[in-house]
C-alpha cells in the first residue's frame, strides 16, 4: 500500500481534484465527504471514500477510525481542506452563524488534527507524518462582505504557526496551503447560509447587498474571476507539500495569495485596506 492521506471536503472542487491527483500519484487516498451520496460517487470513480463530516465530533471520529482501519493503523498525512463560506456584512452576522461556521472551519479541523499527531507521533523514531491546512487568501487579508469566512481562516493562520512551532522537535510536518482565487463550487455551496443567516432586506446595508452581493450570488458567472485557476494548481501545490524532503511552511498557489503575502508584511494597515478596496 502506498503512503496514505486522509482528506476532508472532496466531493467537489480542491478536495475532489486532490483525492484524484493524488491517487494517480500513487498515493492511498481516504476521500471523505459529508453526504453518503457524494461518498457513493467516489467510489464509483475507483476512490476509497466514506463520510466524515467535520461539523459532528461522531462522525469525525468514525471517520476517522475507518482511515485507521484502512490503513492498518498508520496514516502518513492529513490534508484539511472542508470549508464552507457564510457571506453577508459582518454587523448582520448572528453569534450563531460565527458558531456554526467555526465548528466546521476551525473546531472539527482541530479534532481531526489532534488526532492524527497522537497517530503520526508513534510513527518513527521521533513521530512521522504531514499536516496540511487548506487556508485561503482571506487567511492573510480581509475582504468586504466576507466576515465569517476571513475569521475562521485567520484563526486556521494562527493556530496552524503556533503548531507548527510546537511540532519543530518532531518528524511531524505542519504546513499550510494557501488557495484563492481557484474554481470550485464555494459561491454556489454559500447561499444556504446566507439564506439562513442573513437578514439582508432589513439590513442599513440593503442597497449595497442589491448593487454587489447578491449579483455575485445570484447571476451566473460572465467569466472567470480575475487570476482564478483550476483546482489542479492547489493539487500541484499539495503534491510537493507531501512529498519534499524539506516543505515550505507556507504555499501560495495564485498570484492574489502571493501579493497578499508580501503587502500584508510591507504595507501600513491604511494603505492595505486601498489596495483591498481596489480590488
Amino acid at each position: 500500500m502506498g503512503k496514505s492521506i486522509l482528506i476532508t471536503g472532496c466531493s467537489s472542487g480542491i478536495g475532489y481534484d486532490a483525492a484524484h491527483g493524488l491517487k494517480r500519484a500513487g498515493w492511498t487516498v481516504f476521500a471523505t465527504c459529508r453526504k453518503d451520496e457524494d461518498c457513493a460517487r467516489l467510489r464509483g470513480e475507483g476512490l476509497i471514500s466514506f463520510p466524515l463530516d467535520v461539523a459532528d465530533p461522531a462522525s469525525i471520529e468514525a471517520g476517522f477510525n475507518e482511515a485507521l482501519a484502512r490503513g492498518r493503523g498508520r496514516l502518513d498525512a492529513l490534508y484539511n481542506n472542508a470549508a464552507f463560506a457564510c457571506p453577508g456584512a459582518t454587523e448582520d452576522l448572528p453569534p450563531q452563524a460565527l458558531r456554526e461556521i467555526f465548528e466546521t472551519n476551525l473546531f472539527g479541523l482541530h479534532d481531526l488534527t489532534t488526532r492524527a499527531i497522537r497517530v503520526m507521533r508513534a510513527q518513527g523514531a521521533n513521530g512521522e507524518g504531514r499536516i496540511i491546512q487548506c487556508s485561503s487568501v482571506l487567511g492573510l487579508v480581509g475582504a468586504r462582505w466576507r466576515g465569517a469566512y476571513v475569521a475562521t481562516k485567520h484563526a486556521l493562520e494562527g493556530l496552524t504557526d503556533v503548531l507548527r512551532l510546537e511540532m519543530a522537535d518532531t518528524g511531524i510536518k505542519i504546513i499550510l496551503v494557501e488557495p484563492g482565487p481557484i474554481e470550485s463550487r464555494i459561491r454556489e455551496n454559500s447561499i444556504p447560509h446566507f439564506e439562513r443567516w442573513i437578514d439582508w432586506k432589513a439590513s442599513p446595508r440593503r442597497d449595497q447587498y442589491e448593487a454587489s452581493l447578491l449579483k455575485r450570488l445570484y447571476q451566473p458567472k460572465a467569466k472567470k474571476d480575475r487570476f482564478e485557476l483550476p483546482a489542479s494548481a492547489v493539487t500541484d501545490k499539495l503534491l510537493h507539500a507531501l512529498e519534499a524532503r524539506n516543505p515550505y511552511p507556507r504555499y501560495y498557489v495564485t498570484t492574489p495569495t502571493r501579493i497578499a503575502g508580501v503587502a500584508r508584511r510591507l504595507l501600513p494597515t491604511r494603505l492595505l485596506d486601498k489596495v483591498i478596496a481596489y480590488g
